[in-house]
């Protein structure tokens, strides 16, 4: 069982550490890069047992980051995506009215007795655990989806409960305030109540390592963020420091690839991305528009030849997503 209670910089002689994902998804979710002022961020935010809010730029790797921090810690993942219609009870549980409603309906037409029914329609059969929920205590979470006949997180990356949990809310921004004011009661109580239950469900354990996402959308509460570490991640200022870093991520997601066409993308990418900025265009091409231009030009030519002109055809559709149309 891997598991530690800090994640270890990098050496002197090398900037990073690369993160390999068990995954089934794009290339893109298979490894991350986590520089030395990302650990550190992280390992101060659990032993100050304070969400580390991450900040910066869509497509710079703050959801990442968190995934990268689950597999290095030995972790369970846990992660929820806010939207404008979230609320703070989603972290903690939720209830399937029209589950519980469905039911009713079908014991009432196969004439069961009463007891039988009102046992088969308690309300804590159909609360289902939230996010928080399964960071707090998974095993309490664990019994609790048996009850409502639903599924623990999946772990693509092999994480264990017992070292504790890493807990993705992702961008925050899109809530309402009371979305970041509820998980704060919940974090500094280290507690709540669910619907249908007297006792309440407590941090057992390592408290989990809450981090947080927003990508600047909407200002978050003073409370909030006094009560959070936060993390500023950005991309380099100027047009060496930038190529250089988007080649160490091309080298990473994509090693066989020629370091000649590494750099022709990343030069192309910081012009356009210069354009963007002097014009006023949201959003500015970064490094998720990096790799999927270099994965479309890399999966459709062979030759570095071949994907040089490949990347004339194909570089406006990842880099001007917002150009005028006589761009």
């Amino acid at each position: 069982m891997n598991h530690s209670n800090f994640i270890d910089p990098p050496s002197s002689d090398k900037p990073w550490i690369s993160v390999q994902f068990n995954t089934k998804g794009g290339p893109s979710d298979r490894v991350h890069l986590l520089g030395a002022k990302e650990i550190y961020a992280i390992n101060a935010a659990i032993i100050a047992g304070r969400p580390l809010l991450v900040r910066g730029e869509p497509g710079i790797g703050k959801s990442q980051l968190a995934r990268a921090a689950a597999k290095l810690l030995g972790r369970v993942f846990i992660q929820h995506v806010i939207d404008s219609h979230s609320e703070s009870r989603d972290l903690l549980w939720s209830f399937d009215a029209v589950n519980r409603l469905a039911e009713a309906q079908l014991a009432t037409t196969s004439r069961q007795n009463l007891a039988r029914i009102r046992a088969g329609l308690k309300v804590s059969q159909f609360v289902h655990p939230g996010p928080l929920w399964w960071a707090f205590d998974w095993l309490d979470a664990m019994r609790q989806a048996d009850r409502a006949k639903t599924h623990p997180p999946a772990q693509l990356d092999g994480g264990y409960w017992q070292n504790g949990s890493v807990f993705l809310l992702d961008e925050i921004d899109k809530a309402e305030s009371e979305v970041p004011n509820g998980l704060l009661e919940a974090l500094g109580n280290r507690a709540f109540t669910p619907m249908g239950r007297s006792e309440p469900v407590q941090a057992v354990g390592s408290l989990p390592l809450v981090i947080i996402t927003t990508n600047e959308e909407r200002a978050l509460p003073d409370a909030f963020l006094r009560r959070c570490l936060v993390l500023r991640l950005a991309l380099p200022k100027g047009e060496e420091a930038l190529v250089n870093f988007l080649i160490q991520r091309g080298q990473a997601h994509f090693p066989k690839a020629n370091d000649g066409i590494l750099r022709q993308v990343a030069k192309l990418l910081h012009r356009s991305r210069q354009e963007a900025i002097d014009s006023h265009r949201t959003p500015h091409p970064g490094q998720a528009e990096y790799l999927d231009l270099l994965r479309a030009v890399l999966g459709l030519a062979a030759t570095e030849k071949e994907q040089e002109g490949m990347l004339e055809k194909v570089a406006e559709f990842a880099l001007k997503k917002n150009a005028l149309p006589e761009d």
